[in-house]
C-alpha cells in the first residue's frame, strides 16, 4: 500500500510541469458538423438516415468560424450536406402496402404509392417495383417529401415517363420539393382538390444555389431541360423554375392544387392558335350576299351593210382580164 502511495506521488510530481504548461497553453480544435436527412421507416418502426454515397461526393467547401471556449480558441468547420425536402402541413396517415422498395409502397397490382424522400438508391427500387410489378399504372404521391439526391430523383423522373405511368396525388397528399419533379414525370397528371405541393431553391454540396450560377449554366439546365423533356416548352420551363426559386432552400412556397394545374395545363404556340380560328372560320357559313338588280334600258343602233351587185362583180372581173390579156400581149 505504501510503495502504491509513492508511485502515485511521484506520478504526480513528474505531471506537474505539464500541467502548467497546460494552463498557459492556448489550443485549437476543429469541429466538423455534417447535415443529413432522416425518414421514418414504418416496417423497422425507427428512423433511418438517407445518404448520399460519401465516397463518391466531392468534398464541400467549408464554412470556418472562430470562437473562444474556456479560454480556448476553437475553429468550428461546418460542412453543409445536399438536400432538398420540406415538412408537410399536416401529418399524412401511413399507406398500407402489399410490398416495398425504398420510398415507393405497392398498394395493388395496379397502384403504388410514394411515401418519403428519394435517395440515391431509388432508381434501382424503382426499377425493382416494375420488374416485379409490371401492371402498374398509377403513382400516388402520398406524401413526397423530397429528395437527398436531385440526380438520382431526376433519373427517377424519367423511369415514371419511360413507364407511362399515372402520378396522382390525392386529397391530403402532398409532392413537396423534389417530390414535384416525380409529379411532372406523369404520362398523365391528376390531382385531388385537397393536394398540397411545396417548391423551394435547391442547395448543392457547397452551399451554392441557382442564383449563384448563371440561367443557362450545367446547373441550371438540368433542371430546364428535364422539364422540357417533361412536356413543357422552353418558355413555360423557365417560368416554372424561376418560380421554384421565388424563395430560398431555407423556406418553401405552398401551391394548392388550381396553382399546380395552371402549369401543367396545355400549351398552343401561336401559330397553332391562328391556324385554329382559321379552321373555326372555315366552319362557319358564310353570308348570302345580296344582288340588286336595276333596269337598264339599251340603244342598239344598227348600220346596213353595203349590198353587193354580183352583177357588178363579174363585169368588172371581166374587164379585168381583159386589160391583163392586153398588158401581155
Amino acid at each position: 500500500m505504501k510503495k502504491l502511495a509513492a508511485l502515485i506521488a511521484l506520478f504526480q510530481v513528474l505531471l506537474l510541469p505539464a500541467a502548467a504548461q497546460a494552463q498557459d497553453y492556448v489550443g485549437a480544435r476543429t469541429v466538423s458538423t455534417t447535415s443529413w436527412v432522416e425518414e421514418w421507416d414504418p416496417v423497422s418502426e425507427s428512423w433511418v438516415r438517407v445518404a448520399d454515397d460519401v465516397d463518391a461526393a466531392n468534398e464541400p467547401v467549408t464554412t470556418i468560424t472562430t470562437h473562444i471556449v474556456n479560454g480556448q480558441v476553437v475553429s468550428e468547420t461546418t460542412k453543409i450536406g445536399a438536400a432538398r425536402y420540406a415538412v408537410p402541413l399536416r401529418a399524412q396517415p401511413e399507406s398500407k402496402a402489399i410490398a416495398q422498395y425504398g420510398p415507393f409502397r405497392v398498394i395493388d397490382g395496379k397502384r403504388a404509392a410514394v411515401v418519403g424522400t428519394t435517395g440515391p438508391q431509388s432508381p434501382l427500387h424503382f426499377d425493382a417495383m416494375m420488374r416485379d410489378f409490371p401492371q402498374l399504372a398509377v403513382l400516388e404521391l402520398v406524401d413526397a417529401g423530397g429528395t437527398s439526391h436531385d440526380i438520382a430523383n431526376l433519373e427517377v423522373g424519367r423511369r415514371i415517363r419511360a413507364a407511362g405511368l399515372t402520378t396522382h396525388v390525392p386529397n391530403g397528399g402532398s409532392a413537396r420539393s423534389g417530390g414535384v419533379e416525380l409529379f411532372l414525370a406523369g404520362e398523365k397528371r391528376t390531382m385531388a382538390a385537397g393536394a398540397q405541393f411545396a417548391v423551394h431553391s435547391w442547395l448543392d454540396n457547397y452551399g451554392r444555389q441557382p442564383a449563384d450560377f448563371a440561367p443557362d449554366a450545367p446547373a441550371n439546365r438540368l433542371y430546364l431541360n428535364y422539364y422540357v423533356e417533361m412536356g413543357m416548352s422552353e418558355d413555360r420551363a423557365r417560368s416554372f423554375y424561376a418560380m421554384t426559386n421565388s424563395v430560398p432552400h431555407s423556406s418553401a412556397l405552398w401551391l394548392k392544387a388550381d396553382d399546380m394545374q395552371s402549369w401543367i395545363k396545355p400549351e398552343h404556340s401561336p401559330i397553332m392558335a391562328v391556324q385554329a380560328q382559321v379552321r373555326m372560320a372555315l366552319t362557319e357559313p358564310l353570308p348570302t350576299p345580296e344582288i340588286s338588280v336595276t333596269p337598264v334600258t339599251l340603244s342598239v343602233m344598227i348600220e346596213t351593210a353595203p349590198v353587193i351587185d354580183y352583177k357588178d362583180v363579174t363585169r368588172l372581173a371581166v374587164a379585168d382580164t381583159a386589160i391583163s390579156g392586153a398588158e401581155t400581149s
